[in-house]
């Protein structure tokens, strides 16, 4: 008996869901049949996407650094799906400054490392830590699966360019707590893995000049271009879909590995 999963009648909780990567995975997973709750920041679209998508789609408004904020989005959740199956993790946020600017002589502000920080790993595991609460009420599957979390790192984990050290290391903490996590939390059934992607057509590449993005997708050995939000997206299905997948960091990048 095949126990390759399905995405039809879950429920997912996708957060940065209004936009760019998170967008496209909630697109795709209503498309697959499941149930999605859209965490963004209330100045989001948010509101309009889920309205876009249907019934089985909803809005709400979350910052999720804030403990409130995401339990209220959790309580949301149950209240109109009943459960919590799967979580994508996608808010985030990058700066670029160097460590320091001679030129200027000034350092980096230690505010804006700290906020990269805070946003992209204490955001993800404030996520996570009161996420597993909800899914623990599943009723397992044949393997005792009750949930699937799925984290959105970055190639800056590993290659990260210069100005980026507030967000490779935010991102490398992503990857260095993966497998932790998903020791902590296999007991009652819940996989946890992360997804590291490469230069995509989000919507802050979306903004550069043309030329710009074309040179930027010539760093890209293969294919030769940047990534679509939508092939992220698949990875997740793909991800939630195959119960062995689990406390793995998956670079999708087309085999780019970014130089200084």
């Amino acid at each position: 008996m095949s126990r390759i999963g399905s995405l039809k009648n879950t429920v997912s909780l996708v957060t940065g869901g209004a936009s760019g990567l998170g967008k496209a995975t909630v697109e795709r997973f209503i498309q697959q049949g499941s149930r999605v709750v859209i965490c963004d920041l209330p100045k989001s679209a948010g509101q309009d996407v889920a309205k876009d998508l249907g019934e089985n789609c909803i809005f709400a408004p979350t910052d999720v650094t804030r403990e409130d904020d995401v339990a209220a989005a959790l309580e949301q959740t149950k209240n109109k799906f009943g459960r919590l199956d799967n979580v994508v993790n996608c808010a985030g946020m990058g700066i670029a400054l160097r460590t320091y600017n001679f030129g200027k002589n000034k350092a980096h502000p230690q505010d804006l490392f700290d906020k990269t920080l805070l946003v992209n790993v204490g955001g993800t595991f404030n996520v996570i830590r009161q996420a597993a609460a909800l899914m623990n009420e599943n009723e397992g599957n044949a393997d005792e699966q009750r949930g699937v979390i799925i984290n959105t790192a970055s190639i800056a984990a590993f290659d990260g360019q210069i100005g980026q050290a507030a967000y490779s290391a935010s991102k490398g903490a992503i990857v260095g707590m993966t497998l932790p996590l998903a020791r902590d939390l296999h007991a009652r059934g819940i996989r946890v893995n992360t997804i590291a992607p490469g230069l995509f057509l989000t919507p802050l590449l979306e903004s550069l000049p043309d030329k710009v993005k074309t040179t930027l997708a010539s760093l890209t050995p293969f294919p030769r271009r940047l990534g679509d939000p939508s092939e992220f997206a698949h990875l997740c299905q793909y991800i939630i879909e195959n119960p062995m997948m689990n406390g793995e960091v998956i670079r999708i990048d087309g085999a780019i590995r970014m130089m200084p």
